[in-house]
This record gives structure tokens, sequence and C-alpha cells, in this order.
């Protein structure tokens, strides 16, 4: 069986950033993915980046995810595609299968970068062709310029229902309509006063009940919640649309972590069960580090951020860094994080961290 010294499982922003550092450090890095392009969700982002230089405000997501494959073309990262990882074992042999046959590989360190996955909504008519999650909207019209449906109902406001339901305007559709259960917008005003003003109607206190069809998405019946969230009788609006998108949040994929036998913390407000992990990303199985949306769903700047948190600190254990310029480079990389964490939004995330920090230590008293 081949042995490598460093395997990055999701080439993702967080995947990418990890292996970029780790190969700056002159690590031997093999970066998996179970897709066929590299670069995860940046590819499907075309709206630029908020934040600070640091953090390339002002940039597009595409682009961002070109510039980071172009780092690790530069510096010889191998990247294996469409290789999905199904197994991972105690002594960190990992199972994938590629090129139409089952393949092993051992590394000396992982780092899973694996992401999240969209959560979904069940109510009659959730099963119709047109019923689909807002990432798979974002994936048709910005990756694959197929337009899912000419008339939209969006379910959900946060920062994702609000900039796909801004990109389908962009992409010729009709957004008939943004609903949201709770009693105010979940994402942030610069994206809600963006598609306010193109004429879509937010509901906030608003759920679906059921979409109408036999073979296909033709209308959705809304209704407005009280305050326990409860349906208002006789105030359901019938809608027409052909689509139904659902942008109500995301979940950690953290399946090989389990595999692993990783110690777990459930923190709602990031998505879930997340891997317990302390400040270097590593989690309670020696060796295996955690970054991006599997540690708590946040931003894809976060994501860069805590991937190259991983590589720094997998490069030190691997003696490619000595204490003090990982202790530097790290102190940067956490200044850097704090700043992202900053904010309404930020600050529930900051405290939900820092409280997974806090139980991750205990765990390990």
């Amino acid at each position: 069986m081949k042995e490598i010294q460093i395997a990055v499982i999701g080439a993702g922003p967080a995947g990418l950033a990890a292996a970029i550092e780790l190969a700056k450090a002159q690590g031997n890095v093999t970066l998996f993915d179970e897709n066929t392009k590299p670069g995860g969700q940046l590819f499907k982002q075309i709206h630029k980046f908020f934040g600070s230089s640091e953090h390339l405000a002002g940039t597009r997501g595409y682009n961002i995810g070109k510039q980071l494959l172009r780092e690790t073309e530069k510096l010889g990262v191998n990247v294996i595609l469409d290789a999905p990882v199904y197994a991972i074992y105690p002594d960190k042999t990992i199972s994938y299968s590629h090129q139409n046959r089952e393949q092993a590989i051992k590394a000396e360190k992982i780092i899973l970068a694996t992401g999240a996955t969209e959560n979904a909504l069940a109510f009659p008519g959730s099963t119709l062709p047109g019923v689909m999650g807002a990432g798979a909207a974002q994936t048709m019209i910005n990756v694959h310029r197929v337009l899912p449906g000419k008339k939209v109902l969006m379910i959900g406001s946060g920062n994702v229902g609000l900039i796909v339901s801004y990109q389908l305007l962009q992409a010729g559709a009709d957004v008939v309509a943004l609903i949201e259960a709770a009693p105010q917008i979940g994402g942030y005003g610069v994206h809600a006063a963006k598609i306010r003003r193109a004429g879509v109607p937010i509901y906030i206190s608003h759920t679906i009940q059921k979409v109408m069809g036999k073979n296909e998405v033709v209308a959705a019946q809304i209704v407005q919640l009280d305050d326990n969230r409860q349906p208002i009788p006789g105030s359901e609006k019938i809608l027409e649309v052909d689509t139904v998108c659902m942008a109500v949040g995301l979940s950690p994929l953290t399946e090989l972590a389990w595999l692993m036998g990783c110690e777990f913390a459930y923190i709602p407000q990031l998505g879930g069960h997340i891997p317990k992990h302390n400040h270097n990303m590593e989690t309670t199985v020696s060796g295996l580090y955690v970054a991006g949306d599997i540690t708590g769903v946040e931003e894809a700047s976060t994501a860069m951020e805590e991937g190259r948190l991983a590589g720094i600190a997998c490069a030190q254990a691997l003696g490619l860094y000595d204490q003090e310029k990982a202790h530097t480079l790290k102190k940067e990389i956490w200044n850097r994080l704090n700043t992202l964490r900053t904010g309404p939004f930020g600050k529930i995330r900051k405290f939900a961290k820092d409280e997974l920090l806090k139980i991750s230590r205990e765990g390990t008293a």
C-alpha cells in the first residue's frame, strides 16, 4: 500500500487553503475530492466577498477559487479528483474510489475539510420535480448555466437564501417571494435590500404548507405564523410558482469523523454535531485535523482561515515548522478569525466556537 505524509480530504476553500499552507512548509500533500472539479462552493459564488483586503474583499468567489487552484499547482500539490473517500481506519488508511476501482492509501496526518450539506423540509409536494435546495439552484445557474424555473419561491432568509434569490433574478428568473419562519430576516441587510429593490416581497413569520402539482410544481401555499410559530387560520396565500428553493440551513458533513471515533459536541448554532477540536484544529483522534464547515457552518473566508490554521498546525506536528514560527503564523490567523467573527452574526458564531473549544479542552483534560 502506498504511504503519504499528509492527506487532505475535500478540495473546497478550507481544503485548498490547508494544502497550500502544508506545501509552503515543504510538506508532501495529497488532496482528495469527490467532484470532478476542485474549488467547492467558491465556483458557485459569483458575488463579491465582504471583509478586508486580507480576506479578498471585492473579489468574486470563483476568482478566489481560481487563485487558490493556481497556488496548489505552483506548489505541486497532488490533487486527486472524482475520488470519493468512503472510509478511514484507525491506522489512518484511507479507502476511496477512483478510475472505476477501489483504492487505499495510508497517511501520517489527515485533515478533514468535507464541508456541509443542505438541510431540507418535508411538506406535501416536497418530492415533486422543481423542489430543490438553494445550493442546487445556484449550481444550475452559475456553473451549468441552466435556469431551474421561471417563477421561484425561496424559503429561508439567511445569506444563502438572499444571495441565491438575487442571482436567480440575474439569471432571468422571477422570484415571486421569499418567506422566513422567524420574525426577522436571518441574513445581512445589504443582501435583503438588493432583492427588495428588485421588487421581491419578503414575508417574515411565514412558512410553506404545501406544493401543488401532479408531475411538476404549479403553485405553493404559504401561511402566516403566530408568536408561537403556529399557522394562523385564514392567512393562507397561494403563489403561482414552478420552482421552490429551500435555504433552511446546512449541516456539517461529519461521517468520516464519526468513523474515526472522534468525540462530538452538539452545537445548534454551528449546524448540529461537531467534532471536538483544539486551537490547532486537531480532533480527539491524534493526527486527525478538521477545517471549514465540518467544524461548524460559517463563511468561506472563515473556512479558508481554518484551513490555513490546520495546515500550519499539522506542519508543526510533522516538524516542518519550529514552535516559534508556527506560533507566530497561528497567532496571525487567530487574529483574522476573531475579526471575521465580529458583528451581530459573527458574534453568535464566535460564542459558539468558544463554547466548542471550551468543551474540547474539558473533554481532554
